[in-house]
């Protein structure tokens, strides 16, 4: 339980990119099927896990701020 409160913003971040990936997939995608990434919706899902996750890691916490100034 403690992981999960650590890192909420990163599982948040992952969650929105695995949404934002599958529907990128679903509404843009790749018709040829030579895109690397968007060819299939696993893959789109996968990178969108993994770019959300980066993104939201960026944020600070607000406990982790606290913790630094304390």
């Amino acid at each position: 339980m403690n992981f999960i409160k650590k890192n909420l913003l990163v599982i948040i971040g992952v969650i929105i990119g695995a949404i934002s990936g599958y529907l990128y997939w679903k509404y843009v995608g790749c018709l040829s099927g030579t895109c690397a990434i968007t060819s299939k919706p696993t893959n789109s899902t996968l990178y969108g896990m993994l770019m959300g996750g980066l993104v939201f890691s960026l944020f600070p916490s607000s406990k982790k701020k606290k913790d630094i100034n304390s």
